[in-house]
């Protein structure tokens, strides 16, 4: 896809740069040229080394570990950005951090989800693409357009290539069944629930499960795995109920500690994950069973769809209509 070079203008942050370059390879446009210093007492100073007056400017950085980080370089990247006369900003975060933070589940708590969006947009964001945001209600905290983009299309094609029969979607926790119905729906299958406790921010207790797996290949969708107690419980009690082979595909690989001592004790038979977090090497431990799908050509057409004002939810119809 050959993109106006001269007017649509592409930057990443150092959070995933190789997206950012396999983004720009789909657009058939240079990464633009900009980066950022780190001063010795810690601060952050973001340098754009080419002319962005009257440009329409996407900047590309999940907020993925050191979240805090990352997030802080973004906002001086949009600063940087709009002080150069830049005609729009568009803040792409292909993993939004601080999503489940959206509610007062208790008494003296934050919603860390609303000021983060309240900091993108007093830095100059005019838009934000993100995708598979852990609450879609997110969205609302947002007084710019947000395009929520979904990661379907991605891992729906690498089930497809498993070619499996006998199957049955599950998803781990009640919070992914819309999910779970949206695969097979789209791909044909039953679906499972299971029905899961937390018991802290990273110890989960699977109790029980709605629908049947005995025999069957499971397909489990989850938007993210951050400690994976929810995945390797679920896969626990599958195994109990005697599923016969079980795939993960999840968007966002967080794989905060323990993930992946817990997930190379699991009896799963294969994860996909994308690309929204770089995995680099944390994935050593299982890296005969994980599979990373790149999400570079589903946020490059939203980017060339955005510039050109065209519809971002046609993709995703088109999509529908190619699987019916």
């Amino acid at each position: 896809m050959k993109a106006d070079a001269d007017k649509l203008k592409v930057f990443t942050g150092r959070a995933n740069p190789h997206l950012a370059q396999k983004i720009c390879d789909y657009l058939q446009l240079p990464l633009g040229r900009g980066r950022t210093e780190l001063f010795p007492d810690g601060e952050l100073m973001v340098k754009i080394e080419e002319d962005v007056r009257g440009r329409d400017c996407f900047i590309i950085q999940p907020s993925c570990h050191p979240v805090n980080a990352h997030l802080m370089e973004l906002y001086i990247w949009i600063d940087c950005l709009k002080r150069a006369s830049a005609q729009r900003v568009t803040a792409v975060i292909p993993y939004f951090g601080y999503a489940r933070q959206d509610r007062k589940d208790e008494g003296r708590t934050p919603i860390t989800a609303k000021l983060v969006a309240n900091l993108l947009e007093r830095s100059g964001a005019d838009r934000m693409v993100s995708v598979d945001l852990h609450a879609a209600q997110v969205q609302g905290f947002f007084d710019i357009p947000v395009d929520h983009l979904n990661a379907g299309p991605v891992i729906s094609k690498w089930f497809e290539s498993l070619n499996l029969s006998n199957r049955v979607f599950v998803s781990p926790d009640v919070g992914n069944v819309k999910r779970a119905q949206v695969y097979a729906n789209m791909l044909g299958g039953e679906i499972c629930i299971i029905d899961k406790r937390r018991n802290s921010g990273s110890e989960i207790e699977a109790r029980h499960m709605i629908g049947d797996v005995s025999g069957k290949n499971v397909l489990m969708v989850d938007d993210m795995i951050t400690t994976a107690g929810t995945v390797t419980e679920a896969v626990k009690m599958l195994r109990e109920h005697g599923a016969k082979d079980i795939f993960i595909g999840a968007t966002h690989a967080v794989f905060a500690p323990p993930a992946i001592e817990r997930l190379s004790k699991s009896s799963f038979t294969r994860l996909a994950v994308t690309d929204t977090i770089p995995i680099g090497n944390r994935a050593d431990g299982i890296k005969d069973r994980v599979c990373v799908l790149s999400v570079a050509e589903l946020i490059g057409e939203a980017i060339h769809r955005i510039h050109h004002n065209e519809s971002i939810s046609a993709m995703f119809k088109k999509k529908v209509k190619e699987k019916t």
